[in-house]
């Protein structure tokens, strides 16, 4: 089982000055084992802070992020799960499932994650899985009126099985929703829960493998 946190579109400091801190509370050092960032981290600090949480941090090149150090696009692989990252600002039209299918094909992966958007997605399509964790801070992006609902998400992986479990800040609470996806053509591996990050709010529903 590896745990891998899913975030990106931070805009941090230039959009927002940090994470809801809701999201801090949960996202504690020790518990998840990589982080796949889909870029617009946009300052050091906050990437040395994705440092604290998992010292295996990876990101891609946002068309806001001022590093030149990082790719425009990383692949991963959890056997025998093929990951692949960019930040989604390639995908034309942004967001679109044929679009980023093509994306996959061409970089080989099972699993496509892309932000850009700020707005979480997780869909199956052509055979493989799409992830968009939206945006960490609820960035405001020109897309479309109003703020974007904050949100990142945990993805466990175990053998061929994906459990996705997306986190949104609605309304001061956090609310978790979980979608599963699995390879084809792979046998199904014996399950083993996950260990928590923290113990959710009061008002959050407890997900079966997270808590």
């Amino acid at each position: 089982m590896v745990l891998v946190l899913i975030i990106g579109d931070l805009h941090i400091p230039h959009r927002i000055h940090d994470l809801p801190s809701k999201f801090k509370k949960l996202l504690v050092p020790g518990k998840i084992q990589q982080i796949l960032c889909t870029g617009n981290v946009c300052d050091k600090e906050t990437y040395e802070y994705l440092r604290t949480i998992s010292p295996d941090v990876n990101v891609v090149k946002g068309d806001y992020d001022e590093s030149s150090t990082f790719p425009s696009s990383i692949t991963v692989v959890h056997t025998p799960i093929n990951i692949g990252v960019i930040h989604g600002h390639q995908s034309v039209p942004v967001g679109d499932l044929d679009s980023l299918s093509a994306i996959a094909r061409q970089m080989d992966v099972d699993v496509l994650i892309s932000g850009h958007t700020h707005t979480f997605q997780a869909r199956e399509h052509d055979n493989k899985f799409f992830v968009n964790p939206g945006s960490a801070t609820g960035a405001w992006t020109g897309a479309f009126n109003g703020d974007p609902t904050p949100s990142f998400a945990l993805m466990d992986i175990q053998g061929p099985v994906v459990v996705t479990y997306v986190y949104q800040l609605i309304e001061g609470e956090v609310r978790v929703e979980k979608i599963e996806w699995r390879k084809e053509d792979e046998a199904l591996p014996p399950r083993t829960a996950p260990q928590p990050i923290s113990s959710p709010p009061p008002s959050s529903p407890q997900p079966a493998g997270v808590w």
